[in-house]
């Protein structure tokens, strides 16, 4: 019920941004109309789960870092929007679970690798955890590219209008692991996963898969 009520004022949200500044989606035809979906997208700015939950045009569940749920308000919200905390930094096993719960019931699951914002426009290092919960659930990953959202500063930038495109690439599925996943594999995994987003940014954001 929550999610049907606040779910309007995150869209009349996402249309002042678009008023304000110039924003752009493509490739939404991309999106899979039905079905579990894992949504991987890098992290500029505040704005950007709005942003991104606007574009994709279905409903979705976030994968939020625990620090936001450490407001009662805050907390209570963002559980009743269906989004669930991670432990960044440790294998988080309730975390992983309750994704794989997520998918389970055909829905989509939003996720930033990165694990946090990116303070300097650039990707900075992945978290493996999209890739664990990928091959545990054999659900396709679509990637997602925001750019535009790091100029998005205070109030003065509605006097700017910054331009901002959310870039949404083609569906695909990890390769399956017949073998022990080791340390690296599931490396390489997570920088494959990295590499389609950078994919669909411009090459100033690639930061730390620039020469991959």
């Amino acid at each position: 019920m929550l999610y049907h009520i606040i779910y309007p004022i995150v869209k009349l949200l996402g249309s002042i941004v678009h008023l304000w500044g110039r924003w752009q989606v493509r490739g939404k035809e991309n999106v899979p109309k039905k079905g579990p979906l894992i949504v991987v997208a890098n992290h500029f700015n505040l704005t950007d789960p709005i942003l991104l939950a606007v574009s994709l045009g279905r409903k979705a569940m976030f994968m939020a870092k625990e620090e936001l749920f450490r407001s009662k308000l805050l907390g209570y919200i963002m559980h009743n929007l269906g989004s669930f905390p991670v432990h960044k930094g440790r294998f988080d096993r309730k975390a992983i679970r309750q994704a794989q719960q997520v998918l389970a019931r055909g829905k989509a699951l939003i996720i930033f690798p990165e694990g946090s914002r990116s303070m300097n426009a650039q990707l900075q290092p992945a978290l493996s955890g999209s890739v664990l919960i990928a091959l545990r659930s054999g659900v396709p990953i679509l990637p997602v590219a925001i750019a535009g959202t790091e100029k998005i500063k205070g109030v003065t930038s509605v006097l700017r209008r910054p331009q901002v495109t959310i870039n949404i690439g083609h569906p695909f599925y990890l390769p399956p692991i017949n073998n022990r996943l080791t340390k690296e594999t599931r490396a390489e995994l997570t920088n494959f996963v990295m590499q389609r987003i950078a994919e669909l940014l411009p090459a100033e954001y690639h930061g730390n898969y620039a020469e991959q």
